[in-house]
């Protein structure tokens, strides 16, 4: 099953239960999935790393409103992002803790060679390929960081 179909079971499930917060963070996804799929005049469906994207861009969004709302004390914006972004977290593979996260990329640092902060880059590019989608990218860079300078 699609991510799309997925989507669409969960909001008929989600109007039935007249959950407005779900609903919301559906129609997100599905928007966003709608838009992907007619950009540039693509006809044809998306593949599961683009859905993973999709997912990932869509979270990073809320992550960053979320911030915003918290910073200026606007907890009635605060709540409905927070709402939102369990929604979109539910589609999202299982994110590695800061610990797996290291380990994994201790083995990368291997892989490629990687001994100093010149080679932030191409930890950067072989970790982006290898955890795509069960990490974020912020949280990466920043052990990448730690890990290239002790």
């Amino acid at each position: 099953m699609t991510l799309e179909q997925n989507i669409m079971g969960e909001m008929k499930t989600a109007m039935l239960a007249k959950n407005d917060a779900a609903l919301r963070g559906l129609r997100a996804i599905k928007s966003a999935i709608l838009i992907a799929k007619t950009a540039d005049g693509q006809k044809t469906d998306i593949t599961e790393d683009d859905e993973i994207k999709i997912l990932q861009k869509l979270a990073k969004q809320r992550r960053d409103s979320l911030d915003i709302f918290v910073a200026q004390n606007r907890e009635d914006l605060a709540q409905k992002e927070r709402e939102e972004l369990d929604i979109i977290e539910k589609f999202l593979p299982k994110q590695l803790s800061a610990d797996e996260l290291r380990e994994t990329l201790k083995v990368i640092m291997q892989e490629v060679g990687a001994s100093s902060a010149a080679d932030m880059g191409k930890m950067m590019g072989a970790a982006s390929k290898q955890l795509a989608g069960k990490a974020d990218g912020k949280l990466i860079s920043s052990i990448v960081k730690e890990l290239l300078n002790p």
